[in-house]
């Protein structure tokens, strides 16, 4: 098999495989919508203050389709609410509203907006090739106290398609989050992981549900091939399980990190 591809992430072909997504994500990203759920309870219980009153300025990094800004939108009176991600297409999960402003591109290139009373961000944080700097300017932009609201993804993340095709992000620990996180500034109000697995009936569907949810955005110089693809069915074999009906399942592995951090 071949070796893990550390390579550069090309934040282009990210952008381009979700924006291709855009329509299908919403539908298919059925852990990534429990991930927002479970997140946005967590800010709930640990930063309670930010629904008693109106919040002034919040941030959200790499919004996608909305599943966590809805949320935050429904349930918080925010005055103002700065939506990024990588392509201007994810405008469309948003009806007009005077509340919402966009900030398009890699938030890795951009300023953060100042006077922040909440950064949040769900299932997107595994994309950032440098995390250091992305917390140091929360921490910057955030006002004191204000909190840092994440779910990111951990090292048993889509384990099944890295063991067969070498392709996969290079996803950090628990503790390693930690370290980062108290390195720039932040104490943690809590940190927690998570693993769950989507059972599909054949590995073919696996890969259709990664493409429909915009995650082959990892493999930008992996091409699948008839024998290459009948090769990896048949490799999956090997994580398949039989429930009592004898129906056998392929599991697909998701860890999700959940992190609610305030600034120090």
């Amino acid at each position: 098999m071949n070796n893990v591809n550390h390579s550069k992430i090309d934040k282009s072909q990210v952008a381009l495989r979700f924006a291709q997504a855009g329509q299908s994500y919403t539908e298919h990203a059925i852990v990534q919508k429990q991930i927002a759920q479970h997140l946005f309870d967590l800010i709930g219980q640990y930063c309670p203050e930010l629904f008693k009153s109106h919040v002034g300025n919040v941030l959200e990094v790499g919004c996608g389709s909305g599943n966590l800004s809805h949320l935050l939108l429904k349930n918080m009176q925010i005055d103002h609410l700065t939506l990024n991600d990588l392509y201007p297409e994810i405008q469309q999960h948003f009806q007009t509203h005077s509340k919402i402003s966009y900030l398009i591109g890699d938030i890795e290139q951009l300023e953060f907006p100042q006077h922040l009373d909440l950064i949040t961000s769900s299932s997107a944080l595994q994309w950032v090739q440098n995390l250091d700097d992305i917390f140091l300017k929360a921490c910057q932009s955030l006002n004191p106290q204000a909190c840092l609201a994440f779910s990111s993804f951990g090292e048993k993340n889509l384990q099944e398609i890295k063991a067969l095709t070498g392709q996969g992000l290079d996803y950090l620990s628990l503790e390693h989050l930690e370290d980062k996180l108290q390195n720039n500034g932040f104490e943690i109000l809590h940190i927690s992981e998570q693993i769950s697995h989507l059972n599909f009936e054949h590995p073919k569907q696996v890969l259709q549900h990664l493409k429909a949810t915009g995650v082959t955005a990892t493999a930008s110089n992996f091409r699948w091939t008839k024998q290459s693809l009948l090769d990896f069915y048949q490799a999956y074999q090997q994580f398949s399980f039989s429930y009592e009906s004898d129906q056998t399942q392929y599991p697909l592995t998701y860890h999700p990190i959940y992190c609610i951090a305030r600034r120090a």
